[in-house]
């Protein structure tokens, strides 16, 4: 018998949104930019950052598991986020999420590690220009000047009372990613609209 189930397009928390944060970046002419970044893959990892699976798992997706609180690295497309002393989110492109769980897995061998894919729980807003820090400072409780929370800082942290995780990207002008639940994400975004009205310049 022949499959008729039709195949429904993906989308995104933020689909809906993508025409007032194109038109929020253009108004503040540049000062903020705001785009939804969907569907990147999102994988906790889990493991003891002193024992052999670390290493082996760093080397299996080309880059060291960062060890400093709060901190983040990148190689490539993958960026790896520090949460807590033994616990790391790795951020890939989008539908990498299995490629990921099975490098991680068949990297730490018999050793003990948790892997879990969260990339459905969350999606990640770009948020970046000139007056990014300033946007975000409206709504978040950490010292967001660059000597605090500069280029590779992560941190959970709350934005407008939305539970996020805030990283400051390390690309040059890249501003700042905002993974926040998506059952959240529509209220962030209003917020975030709402709040960068200030730089939208008269035409």
């Amino acid at each position: 018998m022949a499959d008729t189930a039709l195949s429904v397009p993906r989308r995104s928390p933020l689909a809906g949104a993508a025409d007032r944060l194109a038109a929020t970046t253009r108004s503040s002419g540049g000062a903020v930019r705001l785009a939804e970044l969907p569907f990147l893959a999102q994988v906790i990892v889990r493991l003891d950052a002193k024992g052999a699976a670390a290493d082996a798992v760093g080397l299996a997706l080309g880059l060291s598991l960062p060890l400093e609180p709060n901190t983040a690295v990148r190689a490539g497309e993958l960026t790896v986020l520090w949460l807590g002393p033994d616990e790391w989110l790795v951020v890939g492109p989008p539908d990498s999420q299995r490629d990921l769980e099975h490098r991680i897995r068949a990297a730490s061998g018999d050793e003990h590690v948790a892997v879990t894919d969260v990339s459905a729980q969350r999606t990640t807003l770009l948020v970046s220009g000139a007056r990014a820090r300033d946007l975000l400072a409206h709504g978040c409780p950490l010292d967001l000047h660059p000597r605090a929370f500069g280029a590779g800082r992560c941190a959970q942290t709350t934005l407008a009372r939305a539970q996020v995780v805030l990283v400051a990207r390390d690309e040059v002008g890249a501003g700042f990613w905002v993974l926040v639940r998506s059952s959240f994400a529509g209220y962030l975004t209003d917020w975030l609209l709402d709040a960068a009205a200030e730089y939208a310049q008269d035409v």
